[in-house]
């Protein structure tokens, strides 16, 4: 068993994200509770790819799992009362105000009583504090961050497949540990990372490295990529996925929040985090240690595979995934990423190695600029140069750490409209 430990430098220290509040364990394996102990679980983003793909998961392990909790937006409220139903579940949680009288109208219709549903963010991040044992959140966008801190705070497990918790709160989310190795990562590739550490010493890491599937414009270059549809970017041809998440594998920014996740979660500098496109999605991530060693975690892709560690671990779930066939020949391929055509990984890189909050900058200007790709106002190419544009701008009065959540906020609600004002430019 490795206990891999960073030391912190200080938040006044490092600007490139790196530094923490306190010492943190990477890797804990240690047994949390015992094996065969239910686990009380609340989900957020229940009616999400994560929420959907765990619940069907926790629906084949039941005597693992005690689902307390389940949270939403509001988009699909008909599901939400089904799984409500399906698991027993007294509590919701609605982001969207507006959505509770049909909440309550599917919840009528169901028969269900007794069930105490709350609305707004604020009752989603009361949720994520009411100190079940384990909690998954997998919200998309920033506004998972303050759950997140959420549950930290009040002692709960954190599976988090909420990225931009860790991508725009920085230090932040850490400070909210009470414990060492409270944070379980969920996104496959981390996993695969968090996994292939046990392997070895963090001294002894030599590089990480992160894969993509090179989404449905592998090979292509940009000029070839100008009048990309949404449909066509929708077409991802590995994972079936949200669409924010979908459009940001396809313009590679989802790999350039990866490896701000990795360099932070992982406490690696992103100069020694490499991205190599592998069509097959079979080796989801690598760690090379300085012997020259290289180990990786292979499975087909499913992503209940890397929800299940996230749960359970450190037991493993039986009956979770297919599992690689080594009877029958295959072939896996690596190539390097087109840092011309999709330029985001690079973009990435600057924001990380800028100062902690210029990765917030990047995730909010491209969530304004994927929501108005899919709405059909901004060209595809622009989405990435939108993000550009607004970290020129705002490079020279950014802070050079959050001291608070709201902060964070403010730098973030500045992106946004800097990104806004280009977007109505281009259209």
């Amino acid at each position: 068993m490795s206990h891999l430990t960073a030391v912190n430098t200080g938040s006044e220290g490092r600007q490139d994200g790196l530094s923490v509040a306190r010492e943190r364990t990477l890797v804990d394996w240690s047994p949390r509770v015992d094996a065969d102990q239910s686990r009380s679980l609340v989900i957020l983003g229940s009616t999400g790819s994560i929420g959907t793909q765990a619940l069907d998961l926790i629906s084949r392990h039941r005597d693992r799992f005690q689902v307390t909790g389940l949270a939403a937006g509001g988009a699909h409220v008909e599901l939400l009362a089904r799984q409500a139903r399906d698991f027993g579940v007294t509590r919701l949680a609605l982001a969207d105000k507006a959505q509770v009288p049909a909440l309550q109208q599917a919840l009528n219709a169901l028969g269900l009583t007794g069930i105490h549903v709350e609305a707004g963010m604020e009752a989603v991040q009361a949720l994520a504090g009411s100190g079940s044992d384990l909690v998954l959140n997998g919200i998309t966008g920033s506004v998972g961050l303050r759950p997140s801190i959420a549950a930290l705070q009040a002692g709960s497990q954190l599976a988090l497949a909420n990225k931009e918790s860790v991508v725009a709160g920085g230090h932040l989310l850490f400070d909210a540990e009470i414990r060492p190795g409270q944070i379980n990562p969920v996104d496959s590739e981390h996993s695969a990372i968090w996994q292939s550490l046990r392997s070895g010493q963090h001294g002894e890491v030599a590089r990480l490295v992160v894969t993509a599937s090179g989404g449905p414009f592998r090979g292509w270059s940009r000029q070839d990529m100008r009048e990309v549809t949404p449909e066509q970017a929708l077409n991802h041809p590995t994972w079936s996925m949200g669409p924010v998440v979908t459009i940001n594998s396809s313009t590679m920014v989802n790999k350039g929040l990866e490896v701000i996740e990795a360099s932070r979660l992982f406490r690696i500098e992103p100069e020694r985090i490499t991205v190599v496109v592998h069509p097959q999605s079979v080796v989801h991530s690598m760690v090379q240690f300085q012997d020259g060693a290289t180990i990786s975690q292979a499975s087909p892709p499913d992503m209940r595979l890397p929800i299940a560690l996230g749960l359970s671990a450190p037991a493993r779930l039986d009956n979770v995934a297919v599992a690689c066939d080594w009877s029958k020949a295959s072939t896996w391929t690596f190539e390097p990423l087109d840092d011309e055509a999709f330029p985001a990984v690079n973009l990435a890189r600057r924001a990380l190695g800028s100062c902690e909050p210029m990765t917030a900058v990047f995730n909010a200007a491209n969530e304004q600029a994927v929501r108005a790709f899919l709405d059909h106002r901004l060209p595809y190419l622009s989405i990435v140069e939108t993000i550009r544009s607004v970290m020129d701008a705002m490079e020279t009065h950014l802070p050079g750490t959050f001291t608070s959540v709201e902060v964070m906020e403010q730098v973030e609600h500045e992106a946004r409209q800097r990104a806004d004002a280009l977007i109505d430019m281009t259209a």
